[in-house]
């Protein structure tokens, strides 16, 4: 780690770096935010400088980062010129030269949206993108609300019971959901929760593969442990698909082709498999739960939606912001750049910080306050610009059907010890919530 004269009036307090950076940072909210709140205040833009990490660049303000996110050209999310050269989930240096080891030098392990740049970004998200339109996805709508009442019926049963909300409700409801547009059967469903929290945990001690050992580059391996098991998984279902079409979101994946009239190659496909298999539904349980909580904290919030379900949309909204599962993706300067002025060289690292960005007073009054009728709201839990997550509007449409079929249901909730976060800086919220609830 180097600090030179033109960059150390911008270096970050190492606690406050180590805090954001480090994946057991993400464990506890309120020092969390507080580094948050810290940057915004006195370093919008600071360089952070973690031992055993790249140094990189933390946006914290929703302007800073909305700039970032629309600007595709200047800020690649896999390297335009060449392709891998940059990784878009913030892992170690341990971690991305074990990566290097795996692919020959690369550090796109998948051929997933988040590691793509525009044009070839573009054409991917095109593969899939009109079946993700509200148009097409109303489609679904009386079958995602059966299964969101089949999940009321089967997990919270009538009375008042003490559970883990996340554990015993919120995580089976999302990937039923997702399973079922693909087209999976449900005895495979716990091999897919296992392997999503095993991809998304990879710095969690309670979500460590027992394959991998404990080394500087095991989150890494983790990472692609996991990965391989879904691809051996999901090179059946491609299989299959290509023989017998059907009428789901697989079979569009699998049999899509090039501009030549060729198969994408199978790799796209689990690339695709990948995102919506795992950020489909884990960020939608954590949004759920997320909510949960702030409504046994603000029961008047939900004694006004119980009160009025019109406002579940609005709801919705406010749970995505406050809850703001998705953490980071990764970004390089392609050239030498200002932003938040402050000076970025070619080939630097940025983080932008979106539950930062979810926070800031410029944009939201009182935002540690949940308002469920905030407006305007802007936030960007789904990022923004041609990276905005494809999945939004399924994302919202199973929260709104949820919480439609849920809180009529609540008579009331409370909060019990035991609340836990996983420990995470990429993708997830709370793992543990104890709580009594009352169902009539």
């Amino acid at each position: 780690m180097t600090v030179t004269d033109e960059t150390k009036t911008y270096v970050v307090p190492a606690e406050i770096a180590e805090q954001i950076v480090l994946p057991e940072g993400h464990s506890d909210h309120d020092k969390l935010f507080a580094a948050y709140d810290w940057l915004r205040e006195n370093m919008p833009v600071g360089k952070a400088l973690v031992e055993g990490y790249d140094d990189l660049w933390l946006v914290s303000t929703h302007a800073d980062i909305m700039e970032v996110e629309r600007n595709t050209e200047l800020f690649t999310a896999g390297g335009h010129e060449e392709p891998g050269s940059h990784n878009p989930i913030l892992t170690n240096q341990a971690g991305d030269a074990f990566t290097k080891s795996l692919t020959g030098g690369s550090l796109r392990i998948m051929d997933a949206l988040p590691y793509l740049d525009p044009p070839e970004h573009t054409a991917v998200k095109d593969i899939a993108g009109a079946w993700f339109r509200p148009a097409n996805l109303k489609q679904w709508e009386d079958q995602i609300r059966g299964l969101a009442k089949d999940a009321i019926e089967q997990y919270l049963k009538p009375g008042t019971s003490e559970i883990d909300f996340i554990e015993d409700f919120a995580l089976y409801y999302p990937l039923r959901v997702i399973m079922t547009l693909f087209g999976v059967p449900p005895e495979d469903e716990p091999r897919m929760m296992k392997l999503t929290q095993e991809f998304f945990g990879v710095a969690d001690p309670d979500l460590q593969r027992d394959d991998v050992e404990v080394s500087p580059e095991a989150m890494a391996q983790q990472f692609a442990a996991s990965f391989q098991d879904f691809c051996g998984y999901f090179a059946g279902l491609i299989a299959d698909r290509r023989a017998t079409p059907r009428d789901d979101l697989s079979s569009l994946i699998a049999n899509a082709r090039k501009e030549d009239g060729e198969f994408y190659p199978d790799s796209y496909a689990y690339g695709w498999f990948m995102a919506i298999a795992t950020a489909g539904h884990d960020t939608t349980s954590a949004t759920i739960t997320g909510c949960i909580e702030a409504l046994a904290q603000n029961p008047e919030q939900l004694a006004k939606v119980k009160a009025n379900p019109e406002l579940i949309p609005d709801l919705v909204n406010e749970a995505l912001r406050w809850a703001s599962p998705v953490k980071h993706f990764m970004r390089r300067a392609r050239v030498d750049t200002v932003l938040g002025g402050v000076e970025i060289k070619a080939g630097d690292r940025i983080m932008p910080l979106y539950q930062s960005a979810n926070r800031d007073t410029v944009v939201f009054e009182e935002p540690y306050t949940f308002d469920l009728e905030r407006k305007p709201n802007k936030h960007i839990a789904f990022g923004y610009g041609p990276h905005m997550c494809i999945g939004q509007h399924l994302a919202k449409q199973e929260l709104r059907i949820m919480f439609e079929e849920l809180l009529p249901r609540i008579d009331s909730v409370e909060l019990l010890e035991g609340r836990k976060l996983t420990q995470t800086n990429f993708v997830g919220g709370i793992k543990r919530l104890p709580v009594r609830i009352e169902i009539n």
